[in-house]
């Protein structure tokens, strides 16, 4: 097997961590989870703070990528929270 990617390996590893589980389900949260961390990595703040000397128009669009960046996260965790409502499962680590 090649080697994979940091971002691909924390995926396989959460699908692996929930495998010994017979919930598909489970499996699936799991994983859409890892990948919005791996994708889409939660962040406080956006990257251009109101003390930084950034160009208020390259301040404004860059809070605009972050905030649709953080809704796509908001959604995947939505999804991966519906699969895992009927059995939580904790990974193991």
């Amino acid at each position: 097997m090649t080697e994979l990617s940091p971002a691909a390996q924390a995926v396989l590893d959460a699908a692996i961590n929930v495998a010994e589980s017979p919930d598909a389900e489970a499996i699936a949260a799991a994983v859409l989870q890892a990948a919005a961390d791996q994708v889409v990595p939660e962040q406080v703040e956006p990257p251009c703070g109101e003390t930084e000397p950034w160009p208020q128009g390259y301040q404004l669009m860059r809070d605009a990528q972050w905030e649709k960046c953080q809704q796509l996260r908001h959604e995947l965790l939505a999804i991966a929270a519906e699969l895992n409502r009927t059995n939580p499962i904790e990974p193991k680590n």
